[in-house]
């Protein structure tokens, strides 16, 4: 339908009965016209052809008066008559802007951690680490901006809060996800070169083990300090078991007389474990409460698992400084060594898989074997406790 279109007729055009919508063409200016549906939403149109192909161009008119769009119509028709195609260009920035959205960097490592975390053994620290130290900084930035300047600026600020090695294993987890983003993309390069690290690789391992009159220190000031957290301790030095996994242990998890299935789900290596505790590991979880409606093992409150701020205060009771909760991990193997222990079997006491064709074909879970090596090791942790000057 073709009218002469005003403000006054824009404002009180109405749809045809019977037509979802209705368009009013302009006579004074070809190809620009007023839609109104029958709902009474209305916009302006611009219809040419580009590519052989006709094309239409919708402006808001609740946005733009009558002779404002017919102003964007000439500007537009012009830029049609140069070649372009305004209706093309438009789609291109509303799908570049959609793409922005999933082109930052928590996105794409949203995405990262989804299609990579079966297989990295890791992936629930560095998702850890991104949500605590990366995402707060740069989640929000795209990540084909980040510039080496603004990792330097992040390594900075994770070295003087959290230490050195801290940065250095955040600037790892970086590393590979932009590798893993630029093994996908055609133009996207990571800004991070050699050099970067903010730790040498010597200071990173640590080789921290507790002497026998620290051990002994540690027992005592923990078993004067009643509680999840000192009952936390004492099973790690007594197991070896990571701190984490340890603390989130269920009751449903230890059964079969003593014996703890850490569930693949759980466990750092992906798959299931199996320990058989020795008879002090046993009387230790014995000795703490069943909370009626509380899995853990160890909690805090009777509704989550411990937590481990008591580490201070066990410092401050046993004296013993310079420490982690880790360290009773290598601790604990190393008293296995001096124990007479199988190294393989200390290694399987310890979670550890044994690789090449051994790990592939040796399905035998050495429970025996096991069982063994843990009452070697309480026996080592007893004698500790009789003969150390403190």
């Amino acid at each position: 339908m073709r009218t002469e279109l005003t403000a006054a007729f824009v404002k009180t055009a109405t749809a045809d009965p019977g037509k979802d919508r209705t368009i009013y063409w302009d006579e004074t200016k070809p190809g620009f016209g007023l839609v109104v549906t029958q709902n009474g939403a209305k916009s302006y149109v611009i219809q040419y052809r580009a590519g052989g192909q006709s094309r239409r161009l919708t402006l808001d008119a609740n946005a733009l008066s009558l002779d404002d769009a017919r102003r964007e119509a000439k500007k537009f028709q012009g830029d049609i008559e140069r070649g372009k195609d305004p209706l093309a260009e438009k789609r291109a920035q509303v799908a570049a802007v959609e793409a922005a959205k999933t082109n930052t960097l928590r996105m794409v490592a949203t995405e990262y951690f989804k299609r990579e975390g079966k297989k990295i053994r890791t992936m629930r620290e560095r998702e850890n680490t991104f949500e605590r130290l990366v995402f707060p900084k740069l989640g929000d930035r795209q990540i084909d901006d980040i510039q080496r300047s603004d990792i330097v600026k992040l390594l900075d600020h994770i070295e003087d809060k959290n230490g050195p090695v801290r940065a250095t294993k955040t600037l790892a987890f970086l590393s590979a996800l932009f590798s893993w983003h630029a093994a996908r993309t055609d133009s996207f390069s990571s800004p991070i070169v050699r050099g970067m690290a903010r730790s040498k690789t010597s200071e990173r391992a640590r080789a921290r083990i507790l002497s026998d009159t620290e051990i002994v220190a540690v027992l005592r000031a923990a078993e004067a300090q009643p509680g999840a957290f000192s009952s936390l301790v004492l099973f790690l030095l007594f197991t070896g078991a990571r701190r984490n996994e340890a603390a989130r242990m269920t009751w449903s998890e230890v059964k079969d007389g003593g014996v703890w299935t850490l569930p693949a789900a759980r466990c750092k290596v992906k798959k299931d474990m199996v320990f058989p505790l020795s008879a002090a590991a046993q009387a230790l979880l014995n000795s703490l409460p069943h909370i009626e409606g509380c899995p853990f093992v160890f909690t805090t409150g009777g509704k989550v698992p411990v937590t481990f701020d008591g580490k201070a205060r066990l410092d401050a009771a046993s004296g013993v400084t310079g420490w982690r909760l880790h360290d009773l991990r290598r601790t604990a193997r190393s008293l296995m060594s001096r124990a007479g222990v199988n190294a393989d079997i200390a290694e399987r006491c310890l979670g550890h898989v044994i690789g090449g064709v051994r790990g592939v074909y040796d399905r035998y879970e050495f429970r025996d074997e096991k069982k063994s090596a843990f009452e070697a090791l309480a026996q080592e942790i007893e004698k500790i406790r009789q003969t150390a000057p403190i």
